[in-house]
């Protein structure tokens, strides 16, 4: 089976995502710096990082097809949160997130030459009230590690969840309804080219 796109992720949920909606992609791996800039919010910092990881997919594409890029980031009061460095690190940022609403951000852009097109999602998530001693469990785990706001949806942390308002698959990296109507702009369908 021939590729119909490639996709610039490294992610393991987006490469699922993307296969479990009978998409057919190549993996192409590109690396850009993600630190956020001072005083940058929380939207021009995903917007920067996918237009970064854009432009470095289609340098280093082999072959003329659509290159999809994604950034998923937690924002809460303004601020992108990023990953967490460390389990001190996402102690933090769920302490921060406990008992308050937060937005996740996700934005898939496809290029193919000099074309660009885009999706962006918001959903807002509430947090139940969390004790030290479930977050410092939840950490203890390693789940929050390489992710953004130092939570996976999907796995443990489903369970501080109170509501979500949004997508729940762009809250795990990648809105699939959205995606699937951005790559049919690319003349990309699951299961053809």
């Amino acid at each position: 089976m021939n590729a119909a796109f490639y996709l610039a992720s490294q992610s393991p949920r987006r490469h699922e995502l993307l296969a479990q909606a009978g998409l057919r992609f190549a993996p192409l791996s590109v690396s850009v710096d993600e630190t956020p800039r001072a005083r940058e919010a929380g939207l021009d910092y995903v917007r920067r990082v996918v237009d970064e990881k854009l432009a470095a997919a289609l340098a280093a594409a082999p072959t003329e097809l659509p290159v999809l890029v994604a950034d998923t980031e937690v924002i809460f009061d303004g601020k992108a949160l990023g990953k967490p460095r460390d389990a001190a690190h996402a102690e933090k940022m769920l302490e921060q997130l406990s008992g308050e609403t937060h937005s996740v951000v996700t934005r898939v852009v496809v290029g193919l030459g000099t074309r660009r097109d885009h999706v962006e999602t918001t959903t807002h998530i509430t947090f139940a009230p969390l004790t030290f001693a479930q977050i410092q469990r939840y950490c203890a785990s390693g789940e929050p590690m390489g992710k953004a706001g130092a939570y996976a949806i999907q796995g443990e942390a489903a369970g501080f969840v109170l509501s979500l308002s949004g997508s729940l698959t762009g809250v795990i990296g990648l809105p699939v309804a959205e995606t699937l109507e951005l790559l049919s702009r690319f003349d990309v369908r699951p299961g053809g080219a």
